[in-house]
């Protein structure tokens, strides 16, 4: 389970996971042509029928790869990007001790929400609406977060409809929808959840492949960009727990986006795996609990860790924040209200 320290650097706490590696036989021919695996190969996705234009972009100041499609930016099937959060190129970040802002920032919001507590809105328009009451309740019911009908809170999240399931990671800033499809479960809803509480995709753990294969001749074309590790999208960083917590509510299925009813992803003995939709893991519970702490009010940074923080990407080590460029390589940095700048 992979917290919002980064998507790219990401995020972590070595927790053992308690989930049981829970293995399948494969599918026969019938099963993949009845239908039998719509609920293993149903991976969340914005635009589950569509596949859009991928384009590589900077995101906190990691290169990572998107598909464009109506105007929207979508990573890993339904991990949602503004166009201001991203860019075409490579942006000032970190500043020069005393030097004055002098650019549009992207990423500003800290992406985590304070206080433990989540503001929400449905739309009435939703259909299902206790698919989201549902998935709050679980949420509220195994970890310190705390979910509240909004009123005039400018930071909240938004159920409406879409063309399938989808969120941003962590708190944006400012209305964030999370879309939710008449196909989208209750235990989706809980996944797309995750991914706004600042969760990221438990199959692109820099370690996955002492756990398992991922085979791309049987990835959608134009699909494959899903598949990358955070290390090869630029990207370093520990896990919540000690190993790949097969039994995450954010783990995809072995057979998302396959295009012939093959499995995409497989133990590293080849062999197919139960992937569930109905509840946070055990690994789950442990990462959540860690990245929102009861009773406090502040996050807890942990040394060793990468972040994204106001948009930028940054190591915590020996109690200090360090960012990494070209220029400088690491680097100590200081946070001065919304900005990070070099530390003199």
């Amino acid at each position: 389970m992979r917290r919002l320290n980064l998507l790219y650097l990401l995020p972590a706490l070595a927790f053992l996971s308690c989930s049981e590696d829970s293995s399948t036989d494969p599918l026969t021919p019938e099963e993949q042509t009845t239908g039998t695996i719509d609920v293993l190969a149903n991976v969340e996705a914005a635009y589950p029928n569509e596949i859009g234009k991928v384009s590589e972009v900077y995101f906190a100041g990691q290169k990572i790869a998107v598909e464009e499609i109506d105007g929207e930016y979508i990573f890993e099937g339904d991990i949602m990007f503004t166009p201001d959060m991203l860019s075409n190129k490579e942006q000032k970040l970190v500043y020069e001790p005393g030097e004055k802002v002098s650019q549009k920032s992207v990423g500003r919001t800290s992406g985590r929400w304070p206080n433990n507590t989540v503001y929400y809105s449905i739309d009435s328009n939703l259909s299902g609406k206790e698919r989201v009451t549902d998935a709050i309740k679980h949420w509220e019911a195994n970890t310190s977060l705390k979910f509240v009908q909004r009123s005039s809170q400018s930071n909240y999240v938004y159920f409406t409809s879409g063309s399938g399931c989808s969120s941003y990671v962590g708190m944006i800033g400012g209305k964030q929808n999370i879309t939710l499809s008449t196909s989208c479960s209750t235990g989706n809803t809980i996944h797309e959840i995750g991914h706004a509480i600042g969760l990221w995709h438990e199959q692109s753990r820099v370690d996955r492949s002492n756990h398992i294969q991922i085979h791309y001749d049987n990835i959608q074309s134009g699909r494959e960009h899903n598949f990358k590790t955070y290390a090869e999208n630029g990207a370093d960083g520990k896990e919540f727990t000690s190993s790949l917590d097969f039994g995450s509510i954010m783990m995809y299925g072995p057979y998302s986006f396959s295009s012939n009813g093959q499995p995409t992803i497989t133990k590293t003995n080849g062999s197919t795996y139960s992937v569930q939709r109905t509840a946070l893991s055990s690994g789950d519970k442990q990462g959540i609990n860690s990245m929102y702490p009861g009773g406090t009010t502040e996050p807890t940074y942990i040394n060793g860790e990468t972040y994204v923080i106001y948009g930028v990407t940054v190591l915590r080590h020996n109690d200090l924040w360090y960012y990494y460029s070209r220029t400088y390589g690491w680097k100590q940095v200081v946070l001065i209200g919304t900005y990070w700048y070099y530390a003199r």
